[in-house]
């Protein structure tokens, strides 16, 4: 049984070969970095929290990018940060999204007081700046990871609330909604069948810059000391822990920060390719 259409993959392919060289660059470095996410035990030469020699110890063939301020091997941890980092990101991602677009669609689809009760709920939560927001939050419910992920993702899905929103109302009064709705379709079939496949492209470019927020927001916590919590590695942290280096000249600081603004311009570089693909515009 043939799950994947000869015809689909040759398609997938001739979009990919005509694809910008930026489109290219982005997904040559998001998979980069998938890679080294799933194979990190077998690419890091020691194991993530284990003290392998003394604080702060320069690059050499022992230790590529020398040791942190507890001895570990930088390498390693940048390594190990990538799993780590990215999944958190992604799973509070696919969450956040599962949460604001559902809410959108509803408040779409049914108008009336449900969309109003739904709005002014999200208002609320957009009136407070999220960093701080977040902040208070995992001060009262700790910060492990599951509260990381739960917190971070309702208060990101207040913006895919109100994307999904805007973009669903339009829908909504179409021509083939109406025509559905005249069929005796229900919300439900409406919501799934009608409405969301026609701004399915949309979300998608969405959940990629969204994303990059979420990334960026986990690493800032971090560095504030509330994000991902030791001895788990978090590029974040990594930059806490080795600042002090910057004042004596070393780099080494600057790798994890490269590391998460390499991630952020490869995702930005692809969503842009893809929402341009599928808007249908021509160069």
């Amino acid at each position: 049984m043939t799950f994947i259409q000869p015809g689909i993959m040759r398609k997938s392919a001739r979009k990919f070969a005509a694809a910008p060289f930026s489109a290219k660059f982005g997904m040559a470095v998001i998979v980069t970095y998938v890679l080294a996410a799933i194979f990190a035990p077998q690419i890091a030469p020691y194991g993530e929290a284990d003290i392998v020699g003394s604080q702060f110890e320069p690059w050499s063939s022992n230790f590529w990018l020398g040791t942190d301020n507890l001895g570990r091997d930088m390498f390693t941890r940048l390594i190990f940060g990538a799993r780590n980092t990215i999944g958190i990101a992604l799973t509070t991602s696919v969450l956040a999204f599962s949460i604001g677009s559902t809410a959108g669609l509803v408040a779409a689809t049914f108008g009336g007081w449900t969309d109003q009760l739904l709005s002014r709920f999200v208002d609320i939560l957009m009136s407070i700046p999220q960093l701080i927001f977040a902040l208070l939050l995992l001060s009262i419910f700790g910060t492990s990871i599951p509260s990381l992920i739960i917190i971070i993702a309702v208060l990101d899905s207040t913006r895919v609330f109100r994307l999904t929103r805007a973009v669903a109302i339009n829908a909504v009064v179409s021509d083939y909604v109406e025509a559905a709705r005249l069929r005796g379709e229900g919300p439900t079939w409406i919501m799934s069948r009608e409405i969301l496949p026609n701004i399915l492209p949309t979300l998608i470019a969405e959940f990629g810059l969204r994303f990059c927020f979420v990334f960026l927001l986990i690493s800032a916590l971090s560095f504030l000391g509330l994000g991902i919590q030791p001895p788990t590695s978090d590029w974040g942290t990594m930059v806490r822990d080795s600042a002090t280096l910057i004042v004596y000249g070393d780099i080494t600081p600057l790798l994890p920060a490269a590391a998460i603004a390499v991630l952020a311009v490869g995702v930005n570089l692809v969503v842009d390719w893809f929402l341009h693909s599928a808007s249908g515009l021509r160069d």
